[in-house]
C-alpha cells in the first residue's frame, strides 16, 4: 500500500555536519563561482562552453553563430537552479543580483511566441520541432521549467517563471493527441519532471496533463520518431546497432517497458517523471511499471558504487549483469539521475531499497564526479584505471585518470552543482499525520511542523566515519507522531533508545518507527556497527567472479598507485586481511583510511624472455595494502586504481 510522502524543504534543513557541510560551502563559494566562469569561457585552458555567448547572441546583444552543442542552454538552466537552492538557505545578495541579471539576458532571448532555445533562435526557427529525437528542445525547457520554479520559490521573482509558462504554454499548443497537433515526444527527457514540478507549483492540470501526454505518447505506434526521420530526412545514428529506439526509450509503450534501456541518464530521468505522474494521478500501472524498471537497474544493472550505465556506446545500459570495470561508462549525471528516481520511489513508498541505493549512489558514484576542491569533473566514473590504458587503448579512451576542468558537453558539473546544494531535501520525507522519514544521517538541524506546532530536531553524528547518531526532538509543547528511521542495508548490528530505554521494535521495509507524544528533549540514541565488509558480485557477473570489494558503511573503497606503487592488478586479499581503520585528518580532506593485509604476486622471479610459465612456480609475498573512499580517489595526480581485488 502506498504511503504518499513530501520531501522536505531546502529550507528547513540547515547541515552542519564534517562530511557534508563542506560541500554545501563548496557549492557556494568554489563551484557556482568556478562554473560561473567556465560558462561564460573564462577558465584558462579549458573547453570553451559558449553558453552565456549563446544567450547574448539571441538576445541581439552580440553577433556570432552558435556555439557548442545542441543542448547548451541547458548548462545554464542547471546554474541558475543550484544557485537558487543557494540562495534558499540564506541570503547572498551577490549571487542574486548575478541570478537577476542572467535571467534579464535569458528573458531578452525569448521570442514574441514564448519560443526561448538559442540553437534554433541562432540557426533559423523554421527549422525547430523537426528534430526532437536528437536535437534537445523539450529536453532544454525542462532544464529552464525546473530553475525557473527553483528561483521563484527562492526569491519570490517570477519574471523567469512567467517566461518559462509562456514557453510552456507553446509547447501545449503545439503538441497532443488533438489531429492539428504534433504528436511528439523528447528524445532526452527531462521535462516530464519538470512539467510534474511546475503543476505542484501551479496547480494548473494542464501543466500534468502535458506531462502525461509525454509519457504516455512515447513508444506508441506509429513511432513517431520513425515519422519524423522519414519526413525530414533525419536518419538515427543507433539504427542497425543493439540499441535501436530503446537507446530512446522508445521501443514500447513506457506501461510495457520491463527493464532498463538504453541511455542511461535518458531512462532514469524518463523514470523518475513516471514515478511522479503516478503520484499525482495514482496511476497504479505506472508506479508498477517504475517498481519493474528499478529492480531491472538496481538488480541487475548497477555497480557497487551506484553508478549505471555501463557501455560508452550510447552511455547505455548493455545487458543484465554485464557491469565491466575498466570500460564502465558510469556517468556522473546517471547516478545523479538514479537518485532522481530513487526519491521519488520513496514517496511513493518509504522503503529502504530506495534510500539504500541513494545513499550508495551520492556518498560513491555522485561525488566521485568532482575533485575535492570543486574544480575539475568526472564524466565517467571508473572502477579501474590504468592510466596507459586511457591513452593507447581505443576502448578505454573515454576512462580518464585525472578529472577535467570542463567539458564540450558539459552536463555534468552544474548538475553536481544543483544536487548538492538542494542536499537537505533528500535527507527526509513527511508522511500523513506528521510522520518523518528520516533516509539520510546527515548532521545539524531539521524544523518542520506537525499540526501547525513547530517541532525541531538536532542531529549530532560524525556519519560516514562512525556509525553513532543523536536526534534531539523539540516540539514547541508536546505532539505525537511518528519517527521513522532507517536502518541502512549494510548494517547488521545497531542499538536504538529513546531517552535511553531500548527501542526493540522491528524495523518494517527497512524502518523503525517510533510512535509516541513527544516533549521537548526527548532523545534518540541510534548506533550502527560499522565493521569492514568484504563485498562479492552475484555469480552471473562474470566481470568480478573471484573478485572482492571493501565498503565500510555507506562508502566503498579502492586502492590507489598514490598509496601503493603501481600494477594494482598484483595485489590479493588473502583470507586473513587483518583490517585496521584510521581516520587521518590531513589526508584528501579527512578520510577514514582502511588497511589490510594482502598477498603480492613477486614478479622480479620471472626472466624477461618469459611471457608464460608453470603455475606451480608463482610466488607471492606479504603487503601491508592501503585503502581510501573512492569518492576520493584522483586527487593526487595521475596513477591507477581499483576498487575490485583477487580475493
Amino acid at each position: 500500500m502506498q504511503q504518499i510522502s513530501y520531501p522536505a524543504k531546502i529550507s528547513q534543513v540547515t547541515i552542519a555536519d564534517s562530511f557534508w557541510s563542506r560541500y554545501v560551502e563548496l557549492t557556494r563559494t568554489q563551484v557556482l563561482p568556478y562554473q560561473w566562469e567556465a560558462l561564460n569561457d573564462r577558465i584558462p585552458g579549458a573547453v570553451p562552453s559558449y553558453c552565456i555567448r549563446n544567450f547574448r547572441i539571441a538576445a541581439g546583444r552580440q553577433k556570432g553563430g552558435h556555439g557548442g552543442w545542441v543542448f547548451q542552454d541547458s548548462d545554464l538552466a542547471k546554474w541558475i537552479e543550484a544557485a537558487a537552492y543557494v540562495l534558499m538557505q540564506g541570503p547572498d545578495p551577490e549571487l542574486e543580483k548575478n541570478v537577476d541579471e542572467t535571467v534579464d539576458l535569458v528573458c531578452a532571448a525569448q521570442q514574441s511566441d514564448g519560443y526561448l532555445n538559442t540553437y534554433y533562435i541562432i540557426n533559423g526557427l523554421e527549422k525547430r520541432w523537426t528534430n526532437l529525437r536528437d536535437n534537445h528542445e523539450l529536453y532544454c525547457l525542462g532544464h529552464l521549467i525546473e530553475a525557473a520554479a527553483a528561483y521563484f520559490k527562492a526569491t519570490g521573482k517570477d519574471k523567469f517563471l512567467n517566461a518559462v509558462i509562456r514557453y510552456v504554454d507553446l509547447v501545449d499548443n503545439t503538441f497532443g493527441p488533438e489531429p492539428h497537433k504534433l504528436h511528439g515526444y523528447p528524445g532526452h527527457e527531462v521535462i516530464e519532471m519538470a512539467l510534474a514540478g511546475l503543476y505542484d507549483l501551479t496547480g494548473d492540470k494542464k501543466h500534468l496533463a502535458l506531462a502525461k501526454y509525454f509519457i504516455d505518447e512515447r513508444g506508441r505506434a506509429p513511432l513517431y520518431f520513425t515519422e519524423e526521420a522519414e519526413k525530414n530526412g533525419n536518419p538515427s545514428s543507433w539504427e542497425g546497432g543493439p540499441h535501436g529506439l530503446q537507446y530512446y526509450q522508445a521501443a514500447l509503450p513506457v506501461r510495457e517497458q520491463r527493464d532498463a534501456q538504453g541511455h542511461a541518464v535518458r531512462a532514469v530521468y524518463l523514470y523518475s517523471g513516471m514515478a511522479d505522474l503516478g503520484r499525482l494521478t495514482a496511476d497504479n500501472e505506472l508506479i508498477a511499471a517504475c517498481e519493474k524498471l528499478w529492480q531491472s537497474i538496481t538488480q541487475k544493472q548497477m555497480y557497487i558504487t551506484g553508478s549505471i550505465g555501463s557501455t560508452a556506446y550510447g552511455e547505455a545500459f548493455s545487458f543484465d549483469y554485464d557491469l565491466p570495470n575498466d570500460t564502465v561508462y558510469g556517468e556522473t549525471c546517471a547516478a545523479i539521475g538514479l537518485v532522481f528516481f530513487a526519491r521519488r520511489m520513496l514517496q511513493l513508498s518509504p522503503d529502504s531499497q530506495y534510500s539504500d541505493v541513494m545513499e550508495r549512489a551520492l556518498y560513491n558514484g555522485v561525488i566521485s564526479g568532482m575533485s575535492l576542491d570543486g574544480k575539475s569533473f568526472f564524466y565517467v566514473n571508473p572502477l579501474e584505471v590504468i592510466p596507459e590504458a586511457s591513452e593507447k587503448d581505443f576502448y578505454k579512451a573515454h576512462v580518464k585518470p585525472e578529472r577535467q576542468k570542463w567539458f564540450g558537453c558539459a552536463c555534468c558539473p552544474p548538475n553536481l552543482a544543483r544536487l548538492l546544494a538542494s542536499l537537505g531535501s533528500y535527507a527526509y520525507t513527511l508522511g500523513e499525520e506528521g510522520a518523518l522519514f528520516m533516509h539520510l544521517y546527515l548532521g545539524g538541524r531539521f524544523s518542520h511542523a506537525v499540526n501547525k506546532l513547530p517541532v525541531d530536531i538536532q542531529v549530532n553524528t560524525n556519519y560516514p566515519w562512525e556509525g553513532s547518531v543523536t536526534i534531539r526532538v523539540s516540539p514547541q509543547s508536546p505532539v505525537s507522531f511518528t519517527y521513522a528511521l532507517r536502518i541502512p542495508g549494510w548494517c547488521s548490528q545497531y542499538t536504538l533508545h529513546v531517552n535511553g530505554e531500548p527501542v526493540n521494535q522491528a524495523p518494517g521495509h527497512g524502518y523503525v518507527r517510533i510512535s509516541r507524544e513527544w516533549k521537548t528533549g526527548d532523545t534518540i540514541s541510534f548506533n550502527m556497527d560499522m565493521p569492514v565488509t568484504v563485498n562479492i558480485a552475484h555469480p552471473m557477473l562474470r566481470k568480478n567472479i573471484g573478485l572482492a570489494a571493501l565498503s565500510r558503511g555507506p562508502l566503498v573503497y579502492c586502492f590507489e598507485e598514490a598509496d601503493n606503487g603501481p600494477n594494482l592488478h598484483l595485489y590479493s586479499l588473502g583470507e586473513h586481511p587483518n583490517f585496521q581503520v584510521q581516520f587521518k585528518k590531513e589526508l584528501l580532506g579527512g578520510i577514514q583510511v582502511i588497511s589490510s593485509d594482502s598477498l603480492l604476486i613477486d614478479d622480479y622471479n620471472w626472466q624477461e624472455k618469459n611471457l608464460y610459465r608453470n603455475a606451480a612456480s608463482e610466488l607471492y609475498k606479504k603487503q601491508r595494502l592501503t585503502w581510501i573512499p573512492y569518492y576520493a580517489w584522483a586527487n593526487r595526480g595521475k596513477g591507477e586504481m581499483r576498487v575490485w581485488i583477487h580475493k
